[in-house]
């Protein structure tokens, strides 16, 4: 059995994930994701097919990425105020990583554990943000669904999906506690 770790674990218990719109300069260096990112890729990976990867978005790609967005939301009926909402939070933003879905033929490891992998990675890149001093949230939106913005904002190849943008830079201050689940309403003991 493995050691107890009561930091870890108290650090799970209370870890809070910050509004990507509010995190601020300095943002992560290439030499502080690298930990980061090392983290993130321990993620359990059945068949060891490692059905993603990282793609880290800085500097110029970010405003890149923000038009695109402008460009696409028209034509995917959102409106000006949605646009607007999504594309601010790239152009303010400072380092995202696009954990990006990439299955790979298996016989074994059927497609949709593979995307599960995937979303676990988004969740151990954030937790390994925070645990590293920096604020971070995991992001999707509307965007992220869209296979033209996929196209033009990242090359992804037709196969492959956006599991999350990760979003890192410096708090201004500690967000509040929000509400968690009832476990007694999430959970069933089954014993026989």
């Amino acid at each position: 059995m493995p050691d107890l770790n009561p930091l870890v674990l108290d650090f799970l218990l209370t870890r809070r994930s910050r509004p990507g719109k509010l995190l601020a300069a300095p943002f992560p260096t290439p030499q502080d994701l690298t930990p980061i990112l090392t983290a993130a890729a321990r993620t359990p990976d059945h068949g060891a097919l490692e059905p993603w990867r990282f793609i880290v978005l800085t500097g110029a790609a970010l405003p890149r990425i923000a038009g695109v967005i402008e460009a696409r939301g028209p034509d995917l009926g959102k409106t000006p105020e949605d646009i607007d909402k999504l594309a601010a939070v790239y152009r303010s933003a400072g380092c995202v990583v696009a954990v990006i879905a990439s299955p790979k033929p298996s016989p074994k490891i059927p497609e949709i554990e593979q995307t599960y992998s995937a979303g676990a990675v988004c969740l151990a890149l954030v937790n390994a943000g925070l645990a590293a001093g920096w604020g971070a949230n995991w992001l999707s939106g509307w965007i992220s669904h869209d296979a033209e913005f996929r196209t033009r904002a990242l090359n992804l190849a037709t196969h492959e999906r956006i599991a999350g943008f990760i979003h890192l830079g410096t708090e201004p201050a500690a967000p509040p506690e929000r509400p968690r689940p009832d476990l007694s309403t999430i959970t069933s003991w089954v014993s026989a």
